[in-house]
């Protein structure tokens, strides 16, 4: 079976940190997702005056719709291409569902901030998450967009690049790496990168590497926003150094970056 990302795509994802799907899973899925969160939502998809949050999350979803746009054969043969082969967990859950509305009131969760991937002390407190230089427990970043996003409905914004300057934070971090909260205090600190914001037509995927830099942003169009944001697990840490199997992108980033 051929490969689906070319040599640039492979080089893209290792420089800039990302790389964009179209067309990754249907609009008939997309649609049957958004109706299973509609049905969920406390407000009324007809009538915009409902809408009073800037922001309102919703639970872990399991169910066929989102498994199935992120489970596809042409999607493992990519997971393959940037994780390497056997190295990564399939999808079960796209999480939690942060659903954005048109709002002038401030979301108060769009501070900068990089995904963690294996829990502190307490699992429970979200903040002391960590992050170390081997990305244990985290392959890739995902956004899944279920509706269109164009540049007025909230787009996730990512620093490209940002990835490597990253890297270089959690190189003398050892395996306990940096919690949430403390590599979020040292993201100010880095240097100026080129930002890129998340838009595309429902079914388009955004695949980053795990050490992306990215935030959230206000809501000044008319359409909610329906995206997820599920890990691609690891089976193991990621291998930095000392391959004979040679490495993936994942990994030749973190190795580039130091």
């Amino acid at each position: 079976m051929s490969d689906i990302l070319k040599s640039t795509d492979k080089e893209q994802f290792i420089r800039n940190g990302y790389i964009r799907i179209e067309n990754a899973f249907s609009e008939e899925v997309a649609r049957a997702a958004r109706d299973i969160l509609w049905n969920d939502l406390p407000c009324d998809r007809a009538k915009p005056e409902s809408w009073t949050e800037p922001v309102i999350r919703l639970g872990m979803y399991t169910r066929k719709p989102f498994i199935d746009s992120i489970n596809t054969p042409a999607l493992y043969r990519v997971f393959d291409q940037l994780a390497g082969k056997g190295k990564w967990l399939p999808c079960r859950s796209v999480g939690t569902f942060p659903v954005r509305f048109p709002s002038d009131k401030e979301p108060g969760d769009t501070g900068k901030h990089v995904d963690a991937g294996f829990p502190g002390e307490d699992p429970s407190d979200f903040f002391q998450w960590r992050i170390n230089i081997r990305s244990r427990g985290r392959a890739l970043l995902m956004l899944l967009l279920y509706s269109d996003v164009s540049e007025a409905d909230a787009p996730t914004i990512l620093w490209k690049g940002s990835h490597l300057d990253v890297a270089r934070l959690l190189r003398g971090e050892g395996e306990e790496g940096l919690s949430f909260a403390e590599l979020a205090t040292r993201l100010s600190d880095l240097p100026e990168r080129e930002k890129v914001v998340a838009t595309g037509r429902a079914g388009t995927i955004y695949l980053c590497h795990p050490f992306m830099v990215h935030a959230a942003q206000e809501h000044r169009g008319n359409t909610p926003k329906f995206m997820a944001q599920p890990p691609l697990l690891l089976r193991n840490e990621l291998v930095l150094s000392g391959s004979s199997a040679g490495y993936s992108p994942v990994e030749e980033a973190i190795r580039l970056a130091l």
